[in-house]
């Protein structure tokens, strides 16, 4: 989808101002929103591609006055109360200190206990696909990104859309985001590191020596 959270190369927002010594987390609700996310995605109800979805789905007035975390925040209550593993009256309720109706619980769910955290982040692969699919491109071939605005979530950002490039890397075979995030299906294919040159994206003012590596999909690119 074409939302708020889709920047690249707007203007007016000013220069990315770079933290000295930046924490990992500048307020302990941030540690907290961070690992209730994680948490939450264990109960198998959702996947990572739903979770980006679903913070694009802010509104984007919304979006552009509040922080990462918030986005986070936000994303996650909708999944939840989609899911209908906990209701918007009962997080309203939470907020204000009244009492709701509690959800209905959900089938199928799973529990991640404390002691289970750091082994079951070493070992999960999100988005990695073990099915083997052949590629369509080679390393060195000219692609081209197709030109398509989405209503549902995409990787494919709006800047680089229709326009040349080379393949510089193949990842392997990973999850296609783009109907993973939106319960299509998982549709496994090879996922590249495609090089595009700055004036490509930019235009004639952009750097001559510059060049953008983005992370695309098979069915993101034709050949040029």
């Amino acid at each position: 989808m074409n939302g708020a959270h889709d920047l690249g190369g707007m203007h007016g927002f000013g220069p990315v101002e770079l933290e000295r010594d930046e924490p990992v987390f500048h307020h302990e609700w941030e540690r907290r929103a961070f690992a209730i996310t994680l948490a939450a995605g264990f109960l198998g109800k959702w996947n990572i591609d739903m979770t980006r979805y679903a913070r694009e789905q802010m509104p984007p007035a919304e979006y552009l006055a509040t922080t990462y975390y918030e986005h986070w925040l936000f994303g996650l209550e909708k999944l939840l109360d989609d899911t209908r593993l906990v209701s918007r009256a009962e997080l309203q309720a939470a907020l204000t200190g009244g009492a709701a109706e509690p959800a209905v619980p959900a089938a199928g769910v799973r529990v991640l206990a404390a002691r289970d955290v750091e082994a079951e982040l070493r070992k999960r692969r999100a988005s990695k696909a073990d099915e083997d699919v052949p590629p369509r491109f080679n390393v060195g071939d000219r692609v081209r990104t197709v030109n398509i605005n989405p209503l549902g979530h995409t990787r494919l950002p709006r800047y680089a859309r229709d326009k040349r490039g080379a393949v510089a890397l193949d990842h392997g075979v990973w999850v296609f985001p783009d109907t993973n995030g939106t319960g299509r299906g998982r549709k496994p294919q090879h996922c590249y590191s495609v090089r595009f040159e700055a004036c490509e994206l930019w235009g004639a003012g952009a750097g001559s020596r510059d060049a953008i590596y983005i992370d695309l999909w098979d069915d993101h690119l034709v050949p040029a």
